[in-house]
């Protein structure tokens, strides 16, 4: 059942929009800045200026890392200039962008230890800082996924009111590879995708098909998907739009690649903030079995809550309230509901649907009550069937993004593909049932192997490590102590394992804490524009 985890933090497309727009409400505005001097990009070498790329083994075989701005075959990536314009119509709409967003592209090798052997086109967008004339440089911000676009979440609030962020940052997003407008991963159809990521009787060939959809369209690009490689791709940015350090904001799987590029090039680390921050360290499985827990703590917690309000579907024993809800959820399995379109609401999809509201925090709370009631109470499930495919990316016409198969592919190319099997996999279900028995009883399998790189048709020689950033720079580890995504303890853990980092924490539910919190904002804010470190053990209140 594909219920809201990752091993590097998940955060799914609804959640992800909804806390891109909170995080920019407080730092961006409209407002013109002034417009940035347009160039023209440094032409690289015609050994690579084609996309395509040799199929690659299956296991690729580790090479020396490249050195950046350093390697001579670099240079012309870190030398080009980005040829900054208006963006381009919406092209299902064909309405004009009117915003002040500029749109370019980023030119990179598509293995950075052989970038003779082809390139890809990384779509950028910059909001120029409010106030020019204090400009500080490029603040990159990533809204986390894997699977989020950079690219939107800038765009998204690009007309919102001004805050220190915006006044002094030019705000930088961009696609990473596999995502939005950067190379995107698009494997299965709609029709297919409708029953791949709803059905409750996946059977054993449910993550074949994915992966050989994959591989059949994208073989050249999948090992090279990767985080690291994403990491390696912002350092080009950094140096195309002009600044000598990384400014970076990354939420949820975003602190994962913040941490990769303090391990890549920790010489580069301008103010780091990693908000919702994940654990390198730790497997696949053991970040499931781990997020699995923070989401059954979550929906004990909203049930509690819900027990104590009227109207509330799941009765007034807060003790027998969440046995109550995985009971209606699992119970349409074999008894789904049916909605006013057609569709059948499966217990995977509402599953989905309800996990997806935990991400909110308490003021997602009491829309989620109201779609529960009216599913439970009244048998209609559109509701509950629009937050799950909020979640899968699945707008009012069928149509599915690319997110839930960059998801995929980045995790895999991530080194996900050591699975347990025999005694160790029998371990692991044991400790997935006593931790989170009511969320992962509908399919405990796929909750362990989430996404699933079993049968991924490319293995990485990247593994899960501690992440020791030697940057002499500080960074800001936030956490959220009622995170249900992303753990509490990760962002501790984190934290300790950085070393020259600052643990700030957020006390309260829901996933990350900028949005949610302007004593968290304020420190953040400056941390990033002054330089100012929080003080060790700063807890803020959830507003």
């Amino acid at each position: 059942m594909k219920i809201l985890r990752t091993s590097r933090g998940a955060l799914p497309t609804a959640a992800g929009a909804a806390v891109a727009v909170a995080l920019l409400a407080g730092c961006t505005s409209s407002g013109g800045g002034t417009a940035a001097a347009s160039g023209t990009p440094l032409p690289v070498p015609s050994a690579t200026t084609t996309s395509a790329a040799p199929t690659p083994t299956a296991t690729p075989t580790p090479t020396p890392r490249p050195t950046g701005a350093n390697d001579p075959a670099l240079k012309p990536f870190y030398g080009q200039q980005l040829g900054w314009g208006p963006c381009p119509a919406d092209p299902e709409t064909g309405k004009a962008d009117d915003s002040p967003v500029q749109c370019a592209t980023l030119r990179v090798p598509l293995d950075y230890t052989s970038p003779a052997t082809g390139t890809l086109d990384v779509a950028v967008v910059r909001n120029p800082a409010r106030k020019q004339d204090q400009r500080v440089g490029s603040l990159i911000l990533n809204p986390g996924g894997p699977g989020g676009s950079g690219v939107a979440m800038v765009k998204g609030d690009a007309k919102r009111s001004a805050g220190a962020l915006h006044d002094r940052f030019d705000m930088i997003g961009f696609d990473p590879r596999g995502v939005g407008g950067t190379n995107p991963l698009n494997c299965l159809d709609d029709k297919a995708r409708d029953t791949w990521v709803t059905t409750d009787r996946p059977g054993a060939d449910h993550g074949k098909t994915l992966a050989d959809a994959c591989q059949a369209k994208f073989a050249k690009v999948l090992p090279f998907v990767g985080t690291r490689n994403t990491a390696r791709d912002m350092d080009v940015l950094r140096a195309a739009v002009g600044d000598q350090k990384l400014n970076y904001l990354g939420m949820s799987y975003g602190t994962y690649l913040g941490s990769l590029y303090a391990e890549e090039f920790p010489d580069r680390v301008g103010r780091l903030v990693l908000d919702g921050a994940t654990s390198p360290s730790a497997s696949l499985v053991q970040h499931n079995v781990e997020q699995q827990a923070g989401f059954e703590r979550a929906l004990k917690a909203f049930a509690a809550d819900c027990a104590g309000k009227d109207a509330c579907p799941l009765g007034k024993d807060p003790e027998q309230a969440p046995q109550k809800l995985a009971d209606f959820l699992d119970g349409l399995k074999d008894k789904p509901l049916t909605t006013s379109d057609g569709r059948t609401l499966t217990a995977n999809a509402a599953w989905t649907g309800v996990l997806s509201r935990l991400y909110g925090g308490e003021p997602a709370w009491k829309d989620l009550r109201a779609v529960l009631g009216a599913a439970m109470q009244r048998g209609k499930g559109d509701y509950l069937y629009q937050l799950a495919d909020g979640y899968n990316g699945r707008d009012q016409d069928g149509h599915y993004g690319v997110s839930a198969d960059a998801y995929t592919a980045i995790h895999c190319a991530d080194g996900a593909t050591n699975a347990p099997a025999g005694d160790q996999l029998q371990s692991a279900l044991t400790d997935l049932a006593a931790k989170a028995p009511l969320v992962s009883k509908h399919d405990p399998t796929l909750a362990l192997f989430d996404p699933d790189c079993r049968i991924w048709p490319f293995h990485s020689p990247e593994q899960p490590h501690a992440i020791k950033s030697l940057a002499t720079a500080p960074i800001v580890v936030v956490g959220t102590t009622g995170d249900p995504a992303t753990p509490y303890a990760w962002a501790e853990k984190l934290a300790s394992e950085l070393g020259n980092a600052v643990l700030l924490t957020r006390e309260g539910e829901g996933h990350t804490a900028y949005g949610a919190s302007s004593c968290i904002r304020g420190s953040v804010d400056a941390f990033l524009v002054d330089g100012t470190v929080p003080a060790a053990g700063t807890r803020c209140p959830t507003d």
